[in-house]
């Protein structure tokens, strides 16, 4: 009797294992529908109490949304302040400035330079100075050229009349023509370095500016987690990114223009020494001749 008892329990726990494990796999219940009419008593004031915190949580959900959707670069300019508005434009308007003169002084610099080394060819081809003068005074459209006429008209001013200039005058007729060349280059290098000035400011002031559009831009994001007690990545996000984005638009402002600026004065001033070169070797040659006259 004792055996088949036991059996009996064995043969019921193996049937009833199965069925256990079953109804722990099982899905939970849907909860009970809530009922038409709210409860009378604490019940009831529990219901009305859950909803406004019900529509806090969908309230928050779409701040992130947009954040999200909307993290483009005209967004930040268009949801920025005024203060911040009127930065980036400043820094867009001196940025486009800087790139209009670079490109600029990009294609004076090497027209000069083309023109400097065909008038230096024609130069030293042997013709004489007046049929050279004849050439290039009705042209003269760079400095090396106008550097030459003004050498050579001060140089025919010594000759007005016939007459030959004295031995005492020669220092004097020196001395002028050196000063006529280099008023001429001076005055056609501060034509050269014209917009330099510009490329200087941007480079040195861009920065500043965007420092200063960054702070006021942090200013007004720590003004608007103060006003709504909440320091969630969704508040915090948007007003840090434009103010940063000032910061990177002064950057792009200003590094072109200190870059193109050192290459424009490395590039003048090795133009510069061209033009002091030819100058005095053509008042080598000019005195030369002014001796011989002379004797």
């Amino acid at each position: 009797m004792t055996m088949k008892r036991l059996l009996a329990l064995l043969l019921f726990l193996s049937l009833a294992t199965p069925a256990l494990a079953q109804l722990q796999e099982a899905p939970p219940l849907p909860p009970q529908s809530a009922p038409t009419a709210a409860p009378s008593g604490a019940g009831g004031t529990t219901v009305q109490s859950l909803a406004p915190l019900s529509g806090a949580a969908n309230s928050s959900g779409p701040i992130g949304g947009d954040v999200g959707a909307g993290f483009n670069l005209v967004n930040m300019f268009m949801t920025a302040g005024l203060v911040v508005k009127a930065t980036m434009a400043i820094l867009l308007l001196g940025s486009l400035f800087s790139w209009a003169i670079i490109f600029n002084k990009w294609l004076v610099l090497g027209s000069l330079k083309r023109k400097a080394a065909k008038f230096e060819k024609l130069f030293w081809s042997g013709q004489s100075l007046d049929e050279l003068y004849s050439q290039i005074a009705p042209k003269a459209d760079h400095p090396m050229a106008a550097t030459f006429i003004a050498a050579l008209r001060e140089w025919r001013r010594a000759f007005e009349g016939g007459n030959q200039p004295r031995e005492s005058q020669i220092p004097g007729i020196k001395e002028r023509i050196e000063k006529a060349m280099n008023v001429t280059i001076l005055r056609e290098t501060d034509g050269i370095e014209r917009q330099l000035g510009f490329l200087a400011t941007v480079g040195s002031v861009s920065p500043f500016i965007g420092l200063f559009g960054t702070v006021w831009g942090i200013m007004n994001a720590f003004s608007a987690i103060a006003a709504r007690h909440d320091t969630t990545l969704a508040v915090v996000a948007p007003g840090i990114a434009e103010a940063l984005f000032t910061t990177a638009m002064g950057l792009l402002a200003a590094v072109p223009a200190v870059i193109f600026y050192n290459r424009f004065v490395n590039e003048i001033g090795r133009y510069v020494n061209r033009l002091d070169a030819f100058a005095d070797e053509f008042s080598a040659i000019l005195s030369r001749q002014l001796e011989e006259k002379a004797r």
